[in-house]
């Protein structure tokens, strides 16, 4: 269980930590979770690979997420043991040899995916399709998106049909899933590709009772502004009843970040100050390795001196990490108070989400110092 503290400034006059701290805000992550599910027409899986973390795939339980989307038996194991309540998903085409039967006899999953005859004729070898649900994933592409996840798995539109009839005649119960890609910017991008998966539903001999969106919902960062999540809610649901779906039918979604990224921040140590350069205990190859992509490039913050909260006339600072590594640096300046000297902490709010399950351990600098924050909000709350 995380070390529960009030307050950051109580964490850091009882722990005065030398290493990075990663701070769990619980009712943050509460407040994230039941947000999405109030907001989303259909069932919400969690994205595991968004922070993999313990105590996040618990809160974000406890707050009413019934499912997980899980790309590994690591994965779908952790969930059994926090969530055993929880109903995991195995909603990735490529899987260790023997993965899918042990996800299936020793841990009793029941969904899975595929992008072509070949995946399918090899997960119908580990598992009992008349016991199976089975997803044929459909390329979905949108210039919105920050990362195109449909250049590595998906079957082309016109090739859906023909995959959704195989996996029916296997016994197993077919299944529709897509996904646009990390970071969508726009609802349109759902909005053309639920068009696109309800032309290919049409004209099947047969109708299908799940279609699962994947993820992709934005949140927003200092200097990255995006939509609200309830814009893509409502965009999705307009188009929900044009769906030929199965009677019955629900559509799934799959968030990370918009789960992950809300109640977690990073407090680090200023080692070293030169100029306007300032070098930090963790970096890009800890948690901040996913500001290599594109997307955001910031996070919101705030700055700690002797255990207090520190403001005062604000400068631009480049930002390094402890690595040797030289393109251990931070995209973009941040603003920070122009006193800021070594020992001083920064706090980097909503950090959650590809943070700690992305940390390495390069050079020797990794920390697994994580605590519990339950009476104040995390920096760029809401």
């Amino acid at each position: 269980m995380d070390r529960p503290f009030e307050t950051i400034e109580e964490m850091l006059a009882t722990l005065r930590p030398r290493e990075p701290v990663y701070c769990i805000y619980p009712g943050a992550y509460r407040r994230g979770a039941r947000r999405f599910l109030r907001g989303f027409p259909g069932r919400v899986l969690y994205a595991v690979k968004a922070n993999d973390h313990p105590s996040v795939l618990r809160l974000l339980h406890e707050a009413g997420v019934d499912a997980f989307d899980c790309a590994s038996v690591t994965e779908i194991a952790l969930v059994r043991r926090h969530c055993p309540a929880a109903t995991p998903f195995f909603m990735t085409p490529a899987r260790l040899r023997g993965a899918a039967e042990e996800a299936f006899h020793e841990h009793g999953v029941r969904h899975f995916l595929v992008d072509d005859p070949t995946g399918l004729r090899q997960l119908s070898m580990e598992i009992d399709p008349a016991e199976s649900v089975i997803f044929a994933r459909m390329v979905a592409r949108h210039d919105s998106a920050m990362m195109d996840f449909s250049a590595k798995f998906g079957a082309a539109p016109e090739a859906i049909p023909g995959l959704l009839s195989e996996i029916a005649e296997l016994g197993a119960e077919p299944a529709l899933a897509f996904n646009v890609g990390s970071s969508v910017t726009s609802p349109e991008a759902y909005e053309r590709s639920l068009a696109l998966a309800t032309g290919q539903l049409a004209g099947l001999p047969f109708k299908v009772r799940l279609l699962d969106i994947g993820g992709g919902f934005p949140l927003p960062y200092p200097g990255f502004e995006v939509p609200p999540l309830e814009a893509f809610f409502e965009s999705i649901a307009a188009l929900r009843d044009e769906i030929p779906l199965a009677d019955g039918g629900q559509l799934l979604a799959e968030p990370g970040r918009a789960l992950a990224a809300p109640g977690l921040s990073a407090v680090v140590e200023v080692l070293l100050r030169k100029d306007d350069r300032l070098y930090i205990n963790d970096g890009m190859f800890g948690i901040f390795w996913e500001l290599r992509f594109k997307g955001h490039k910031r996070y919101a913050c705030r700055v700690f001196r002797n255990g207090r909260e520190h403001d005062a006339e604000a400068a631009d600072f480049r930002l390094f990490g402890p690595t040797c590594d030289g393109s251990d640096a931070l995209p973009e300046p941040f603003r920070l108070p122009a006193d800021i000297a070594p020992g001083d902490h920064i706090e980097f709010g909503r950090i959650g989400a590809y943070s700690l399950a992305g940390r390495t351990r390069f050079n020797g600098f990794y920390s697994d110092t994580v605590v519990s924050i339950t009476g104040e909000e995390p920096p760029g709350a809401p």
